[in-house]
Order: C-alpha cells, then structure tokens, then sequence
C-alpha cells in the first residue's frame, strides 16, 4: 500500500485530532444519530486537551460533507485550527474514535482501506463501449468510447454479387471500432496505472479489442461474457467479477510481500530489527497485523529516521516522545516512502510482535545476519 497520501499529516506539527465516525444516513433519525454522535466525540475532544478552532474546524467537515448512500464513515484529521485531511470510509468504522495526541491516528484508516488496486473496467458491444477507471484512492473516471466505424455494422444475410463485399466491410468497421476501444481502454490504463483491466460484454468484440491491447495491458486482462449495453440490462453479474477480480488482486499483493518476506529467513522480523531498518531507511515494504487493542508505545524526534524502542537510542537532538507504536511506524514509512501490506490475524500468525520488514538491502550489519552482503 502506497502511503503518500498520508504526507500532509507529517508536514505539520501536532498536537493532532483524529475522528472517526459513522456517518451513515439511511434511516429517518440518521441525521438525528449523526450530531450525537458527533457531540459526543467532540466531548472527548475537549476532554483531551483539544483547543476550540481545531474542533470546530471538524464539526464543519462532519456537518457539511456530501452525503454517501448506505452506510459508510468519515475519518479527519485536523490541528492548529485546520482540517489537513478527511477521507470518506466505504464502511462504518468499527467503533467511533476521537483522539489527541502528539501524531495523528492513521492506522484504523489504512487498516480499512486495504491494498489499493487501481483498474479499469471496459463493457463493449460492436459499436464501442462504456469505460469506468479507479485509481488508488482516487473517484471514477467514466468514459464512452464510440467506434470511428460507419455503414455497415452487422453482416447481411442476403446473398448476391455484394455479398461478400459487405461482409468484409462489416469486419473492417468491427475490426476498427475495435482497435478504438483497445487505444481508449490503454490510455486509461495508463492515466490510472491500472492493476487489472476487465474486459466485459459481446464476447467477438471482447476478443478483437484483447488482441489490439498492447502487451502491458493484455498481461493483466480478464475477459468475461457478463453485462451487455442493451438498455436494461442487469449489472450484477459484471459487477461480481469486478469485485472478485479486485480482490483476487489484493490478495495476490499481500501473498507476495510475504512470500518476500519469507525469502529473507526471519531478517527483519519483531519490532526491534523493524526500528532499526527504519533508522537506516532500510524498508522497503512493513507488514503490519491489523490490531486495533494493541497498546505498545515507541520514541520518535523530529526526523522520520528518529524512532526507537527507548529515548536513549535516538540519535537527533531534542526533546524526544512518546507514541503509539502503530503512529510511529506509519509516520517513519511514510517520510521514507516505504510500503505497508496490512495483515489480519490469521494471515500472519508467527509473526514476531505482529510486525515484520521486507528489506530494501541486507548486508553485514543488518540484525539477524549472518554476514556477508545479501
């Protein structure tokens, strides 16, 4: 998982707010559910120490924020007065949540958002097609690609001298409309850096477009009969093999960081040698069980290398302090522009202090090195 989204969080000085909060509105007192439940999280606020400009400057975004369908949540994070950041949550969060502390409390966000596949999905007929394209963390993009084809588009049946000549013509314009939807479905592929690309509908038109994606492209296709473009067709077939097709993605991405990780034979793995591969900005990618009870603390300074197990082992000058260990990682991996790969319990079960790197380098000094250059 990419954390740069995350940046601004660690640009600014704390003290930090950090909200999480149901925000669903599908039934008649949603909006009456919604401001208790705010009150109350702004009481815990207050409670901390938070000052009124960086409550209220929430209350704003909470109040204010364009409504989703269903149930979903909102996560902000805000200091000194300012909102830096809010993020729709496709789900409720597991409990509400309001925090003050020197670091914002990131890690029930990216523990929801998961490993972030980009893709695109591309439902075409003969004459073209329609195109929908999600980045990492970003809104759709949808598109309608229409074939640059004219007269005809399907093969006469009557026989006759013409015959043929309309048959040919009929491929020609199929052939054409084609490689138009293959160049679209390739350059929104790669506006979004797209992970897989679905490619649904007309199972001819399907395979004449799958042969005109350039290589890149055909690598990482899926191609399927569901949904149609006829008015009234239903989208739930097509949407099933999107969403399984996501997720088979996802999975893939975790599977191997821990096949990376495995390959290392228990280099990087516990909490001390993952500090200190983040002193030497050694980590590549962090594999993190998904814990929301943990307690553990770490010490961090000014710099993002500045973490450590005991304020004695920090190097920067300063008044050194003391955090959740969670926020230490995610802000040491995010001014390094290191990985995460989130892990549920069962995913990850011998892994030493539910925490492990995936080293960009090992050489002599790396702890649990035998010697050597790796």
């Amino acid at each position: 998982m990419q954390l740069s989204f995350l940046r601004p969080l660690y640009d600014r000085r704390g003290p930090w707010c950090s909200v999480y909060l149901d925000a669903s509105r599908d039934t008649e007192d949603a909006r009456a559910a919604l401001d208790l439940r705010w009150r109350a999280l702004a009481g815990q606020l207050r409670q901390q120490g938070a000052d009124p400009a960086t409550v209220d400057a929430i209350e704003r975004v909470v109040r204010s924020h364009e409504p989703m369908p269903g149930d979903y949540g909102i996560a902000v994070f805000a200091t000194r007065g300012r909102v830096v950041l809010s993020e729709y949550l496709s789900a409720p969060p597991l409990r509400d949540l309001a925090s003050v502390a020197s670091l914002p409390h990131t890690m029930p966000l990216v523990a929801q958002r998961g490993e972030q596949i980009s893709w695109v999905r591309v439902l075409a007929d003969r004459t073209g097609a329609d195109a929908i394209a999600v980045g990492a963390g970003e809104l759709p993009r949808r598109a309608q690609i229409r074939g640059g084809g004219g007269f005809p588009i399907r093969r006469p049946n009557a026989g006759g001298w013409s015959q043929s000549r309309y048959q040919r013509a009929a491929d020609e314009v199929w052939q054409r409309n084609a490689g138009d939807t293959a160049a679209a479905t390739a350059e929104l592929a790669e506006r979004v850096d797209a992970d897989v690309v679905v490619l649904a509908g007309d199972i001819r038109a399907t395979g004449a477009i799958a042969a005109q994606l350039p290589r890149r492209w055909q690598d990482v296709l899926v191609r399927t009969d569901a949904g149609a473009r006829t008015g009234g067709a239903d989208p739930a077939a097509m949407d099933d093999v999107t969403v399984q097709v996501i997720a088979e993605a996802a999975q893939a991405r975790v599977t191997a960081a821990l096949d990376r990780f495995g390959s290392q034979q228990d280099v990087g793995a516990g909490l001390d040698a993952v500090v200190e591969a983040l002193q030497r900005d050694q980590v590549d990618t962090m594999l993190l069980v998904d814990d929301p009870s943990a307690t553990g603390q770490l010490w961090i300074g000014a710099a993002p290398d500045e973490i450590a197990t005991e304020p004695g082992r920090l190097t920067g000058a300063g008044d050194p302090q003391r955090v959740r260990a969670d926020a230490a990682l995610l802000r040491a991996l995010v001014r390094t522009d290191a990985q995460l790969t989130v892990l549920a319990p069962e995913e990850a079960p011998q892994l030493a202090d539910g925490v492990g790197a995936v080293l960009r380098y090992v050489d002599a000094s790396t702890p649990g090195r035998g010697g050597g250059r790796g």
